[in-house]
C-alpha cells in the first residue's frame, strides 16, 4: 500500500526519505539544531533537494557541522571551503557560518543551550498547523518573524524570516506535513 505524503517530496528517493525520517521531527539537541540552521542558511534563494543532495558533502567540509570549530576557521579554511565544488560556495554564505557558529555559541553561554532560546519562541511546545495541501503552508509568520528579527540582533546572517520559517518546519517546531500526511499524526504524536 502507498503511504500519502507531502506534494513537495513526491518522486524522488532522498526527499521522500529525509520526508520520512526527519522533516518535522522536534529536534532538541544543539548539534543537530546548528546543522539544520547552517544548512538553511546556504538553501537562501535555492531548493532544498539542491541542499540535500550536497548534505554529506557539507558535513565532511565543515567538520561534521562542529560549531565549535567552524568558529575558529581561518583564512586558510574559508579558502578551501570556497574552492570545494561539492558545496555551495557563496563566499556571503560561507563567511556567514563561521559568524552564525560564534554568535550561535554566545546564545548557548546566554541561554545555557541554543536549544532553550530557540523552542522559546513557541512556548517550548510543536505548533500544530491544520495544513491541507503544502502549497497552502505559510513561508512566513509573526513567530518567524520575531525570531529572524532576534537572530540578527545577536548577528545571525542570512537568518530572514523565510530561512527561519523552513528551519522551524525541519527541526518540528512547527508541524507543516499535510493533514493526509502519513507522517502528520506520526510527528504530533511525538510533541505530547
Amino acid at each position: 500500500m502507498n503511504k500519502h505524503r507531502c506534494g513537495w517530496c513526491a518522486g524522488d528517493a532522498l526527499y521522500e526519505a529525509y520526508h520520512d525520517t526527519e522533516w518535522g521531527v522536534p529536534v532538541y539537541d544543539d548539534a543537530t539544531i546548528f546543522e539544520f540552521l547552517i544548512l538553511e542558511t546556504f538553501q537562501a534563494g535555492l531548493s532544498w533537494i539542491t541542499i540535500l543532495r550536497k548534505r554529506e558533502n557539507f558535513r565532511e567540509a565543515l567538520d561534521d557541522f562542529d560549531y565549535k570549530k567552524i568558529a575558529n576557521y581561518g583564512d586558510e579554511k574559508l579558502e578551501e571551503l570556497l574552492n570545494n565544488p561539492g558545496i555551495i560556495r557563496n563566499k556571503l554564505k560561507v563567511y556567514a557560518t563561521v559568524s552564525n557558529a560564534k554568535a550561535f555559541m554566545k546564545i548557548q553561554e546566554e541561554f545555557g543551550s541554543f536549544s532553550k532560546y530557540i523552542w522559546s519562541f513557541v512556548d517550548d511546545k510543536p505548533v500544530q498547523n491544520e495544513v491541507e495541501y503544502y502549497k497552502e503552508a505559510p513561508a512566513t509568520t509573526s513567530i518567524s518573524d520575531a525570531l529572524a528579527k532576534d537572530l540578527k540582533k545577536r548577528g545571525f546572517k542570512f537568518t530572514g524570516s523565510t530561512v527561519v520559517y523552513a528551519h522551524m518546519q525541519a527541526t518540528g517546531m512547527v508541524n507543516d506535513h499535510e493533514v493526509n500526511c502519513f507522517r502528520y499524526e506520526e510527528v504530533k504524536a511525538m510533541s505530547l
